[in-house]
C-alpha cells in the first residue's frame, strides 16, 4: 500500500486503543478532568458495568460554549501551552486525547455551564461526528454521558469481562481517586443503587475516617501517620503497622503530585523499609503521597498516565526508605498509640533451644537495680498511672515462654524470646552500620558471564559496588571477575549475589541486596543467642527485658515479623468475667 494520511476518526480510534482500555479507563479520565476543573463534588453513575452508561457530573469551573466542540478535538487542552508547561505539568489530564478518543468509540454527550454564562450548552458526538452547541439546563459544572461503549468496535467489546468485573475495576479507580483527593466528595452508583458516598474530608479525623471507609477499619486502627519533607520532596500518608500485613500487595497506594501511579522504584523502597519486620511472603499496606517539583518528575511516560519517571530515582528511593524506616522505628511500646493486633495465620520459623549466653546476663544486669524497684512497684495498687512505664512491671512467667506484666491499663503479655531477639538484633545492626563494610578477598576469584548491558552497569556503578563491599573487575565485553565480597557473606554464593544486585539495579536503580543479606545473617545470630523458651527468668530479669523493649526500635515485632507483645485492658477483662452486668 502507498503511504497515506489516516482519516481523523481512525486516528481517534487508534488513540482510544491506548487511552480507553475498558469502562474504568473512561471513568478515570473523566473524573480526573473534573478534579482539574476545580470540582469539590463528583457524582459517578454507572449502568451495566459501564458498557451501557457512564455519567460523570461535577461542580467545577465548566466549559464555555465556544470551547465545547474544541474539547472533543484531538490534542486540545487548557492545561499546557508550551514545552515548559509540558516539562512541569501539574494537572492530572493534559494530553487532550481522552474526550475525542472516548467519542470515537461511544455515543457521548457533553453539557456544561460556567459561572458567568446565562445558560448551559450541550453538544453530542456520535461515531466521531460532533453536533452544534445548543442551550440546556445545567448548574455550574459539567456532565459527561457516555452511552454504549465500543458499540462501533465489536471486537473491542468482546474483550470486556462480566458486568460485575468491569464495575469492580471502576470501583477500584474511584477508591484511588478518593484517597488522592480527600477534599472532594465522591458519590458512586451502579444500576441506580448507591455503592459509595464519601463526604469531603477536611480534618485529620475525617481523613482517617475516609481511609477506614476505603481500606477498612482494621487498617485505620493499625495505621500510623507519616509526614516528612527533605530536599524538596514531601512524603505524607499512612503506613500500616507490621502486624497488619497482606498476602499480596493489594493495599499499596502511591500518589505523586496527586496522580495515582504504579512505580517499581517506590514499591522497592517501601518493601526495603519493611524488610525485617514482616514474615517472609507477606506484604505491607500503606497509602502514601509524594509532593515534589513537577519539573523533576515526568508524568508523560505512559499513554494512560499510570506511571511516572523520576529525574533522580535514586534520591527519591532513599528518601522514601528513610522516611518509612523512621516511622517504623517508633513501633515499640509507647511509641505509637496503636496496640499490636494478632498476626494472620502464618507459620513462624522454628527456633532451636539454646542456653542463655553470658552476654545476655550482662545486658540484663545493667537494669537490675532499676528493675528491683519496679518489681516492688508492681504490687502497689495506688501507683500513679503517669509513673508506670508502657509495659508496666513484671508479675510472673507462664509456660516458660510468656512474661505477664501489669501496666496502667491492664494486663501485658510478652513473648520473651521474640522480644529479646529484636533487642539483640537492633544492637547488632547498630554495630554493623556504624562501621564501614569489611571486605574479604576471595581465595579464588569468581568469573561470571553476563550480558553486555549488565557489564556496563558494573562499570558505571563501580563506586556503588565498592560501597556494598563488592570489588568487581570487567575483563571483557561480557565477562566480570569478583575479587572481594563482604566478610559477613564470605560463605555465600558470590555469583548469585552479583546477579541479584544487577537485577535490582536494572529494575529499581537501587540495590539493598548486600545489606539485606548481612542483616539476615545478623538476625540469625540474634535468634540463636536470645533467651530461649523454658528459661526461667527472675522478676528483675523480666523487668529488665520490659525496659529494654521500651527503648528499642521496632520492638513490637521480632526479626521474623511475629508480634512481641499484646495487651488486654481492664475493660476487656471485666467483659470476660461479666463484671458490672
Amino acid at each position: 500500500m502507498p503511504i497515506q494520511q489516516l482519516p481523523n476518526h481512525l486516528i481517534n480510534q487508534i488513540a482510544a486503543g491506548e487511552v480507553v482500555e475498558r469502562p474504568a479507563s473512561v471513568v478515570k479520565e473523566l473524573v480526573e478532568n473534573s478534579l482539574d476543573a476545580g470540582a469539590n463534588s463528583v457524582h459517578i453513575d454507572i449502568q451495566a458495568g459501564g458498557q451501557k452508561l457512564i455519567r460523570i457530573r461535577d461542580n467545577g469551573g465548566g466549559i464555555g460554549r465556544d470551547e465545547l466542540a474544541l474539547a472533543l478535538s484531538r490534542h486540545a487542552t487548557s492545561k499546557i501551552s508550551s514545552l515548559d508547561d509540558l516539562e512541569a505539568v501539574a494537572s492530572l489530564g493534559f494530553r487532550g486525547e481522552a474526550l475525542p478518543s472516548i467519542a470515537s468509540v461511544a455515543r457521548l454527550t457533553l453539557c456544561s455551564a460556567t459561572a458567568d454564562s446565562d445558560s448551559a450548552w450541550q453538544v453530542e458526538a456520535d461515531n466521531g461526528v460532533v453536533s452544534e452547541p445548543r442551550p440546556a439546563a445545567h448548574p455550574q459544572g459539567t456532565t459527561v454521558e457516555v452511552h454504549d461503549l465500543f458499540y462501533n468496535t465489536p471486537a473491542r467489546r468482546r474483550f470486556l469481562r462480566t458486568e460485575r468485573t468491569e464495575f469492580g475495576h471502576i470501583e477500584k479507580w474511584i477508591r484511588r481517586l478518593a484517597l488522592s483527593r480527600q477534599d472532594v466528595a465522591f458519590t458512586l452508583t451502579h444500576n441506580r443503587r448507591s455503592v459509595m458516598q464519601l463526604p469531603a474530608a477536611r480534618t485529620d479525623e475525617d481523613r482517617l475516617q475516609r481511609i477506614a471507609r476505603i481500606c477498612g477499619e482494621a487498617f485505620a486502627e493499625q495505621a500510623v501517620s507519616l509526614s516528612h519533607e527533605t530536599e524538596g520532596v514531601a512524603l505524607a500518608g499512612w503506613i500500616g503497622l507490621p502486624t497488619y500485613n497482606r498476602s499480596q500487595p493489594d493495599m499499596q497506594y502511591w500518589f505523586v503530585n496527586g496522580r495515582s501511579i504504579s512505580d517499581r522504584t517506590l514499591s522497592h523502597a517501601a518493601r526495603h523499609a519493611y524488610r525485617d519486620v514482616l514474615f517472609h511472603g507477606r506484604y505491607p499496606a500503606y497509602v502514601l503521597s509524594i509532593t515534589m517539583d513537577p519539573a523533576t518528575v515526568d508524568a508523560n511516560a505512559h499513554p494512560a498516565k499510570h506511571e511516572v519517571r523520576f529525574r533522580d530515582g535514586r534520591r527519591v528511593h532513599g528518601i522514601v526508605t528513610q522516611s518509612v524506616e523512621a516511622a517504623l522505628s517508633e513501633t515499640r511500646p509507647g511509641g505509637h498509640a496503636a496496640v499490636p493486633a494478632p498476626m494472620p495465620h502464618s507459620q513462624p520459623q522454628m527456633q532451636r533451644v539454646m542456653p542463655l549466653p553470658g552476654a545476655v546476663r550482662e545486658t540484663l544486669a545493667a537494669y537490675q537495680a532499676f528493675s528491683a524497684q519496679g518489681s516492688a512497684a508492681a504490687v502497689e495498687i495506688n501507683r500513679e498511672p503517669s509513673q508506670i512505664p508502657p509495659l508496666g512491671y513484671a508479675l510472673a512467667q507462664i509456660g516458660g515462654v510468656y512474661v505477664l506484666a501489669e501496666n496502667a491499663t491492664g494486663l501485658v503479655i510478652v513473648d520473651m524470646h521474640a522480644a529479646h531477639e529484636r533487642i539483640l538484633y537492633e544492637k547488632l545492626k547498630a554495630g554493623f552500620e556504624d562501621k564501614a563494610v569489611v571486605r574479604q578477598p576471595l581465595l579464588v576469584p569468581t568469573s561470571v558471564a553476563v550480558a553486555q548491558s549488565e557489564a556496563d552497569i558494573v562499570e558505571r556503578s563501580a563506586g556503588v559496588f565498592e560501597n556494598l563491599g563488592l570489588i568487581i573487575d570487567r575483563t571483557g565485553p561480557t565477562s566480570l571477575v569478583i575479587r572481594e565480597v563482604p566478610a559477613l557473606l564470605r560463605n555465600a554464593d558470590a555469583e548469585s549475589l552479583l546477579r541479584d544486585v544487577l537485577a535490582d539495579l536494572s529494575q529499581a536503580g537501587e540495590s539493598n541486596r548486600v545489606e539485606d543479606m548481612c542483616h539476615d545473617f545478623l538476625a540469625t545470630m540474634a535468634c540463636h543467642h536470645s533467651v530461649r523458651a523454658n528459661r526461667m527468668l527472675s522478676v528483675e530479669e523480666m523487668n529488665a527485658l520490659l525496659r529494654e523493649m521500651e527503648v528499642t526500635d521496632r520492638a513490637d515485632q521480632c526479626n521474623h515479623g511475629r508480634p512481641t507483645w499484646t495487651a488486654i485492658t481492664m475493660t476487656e477483662l471485666d467483659k470476660l468475667f461479666l463484671r458490672g452486668q
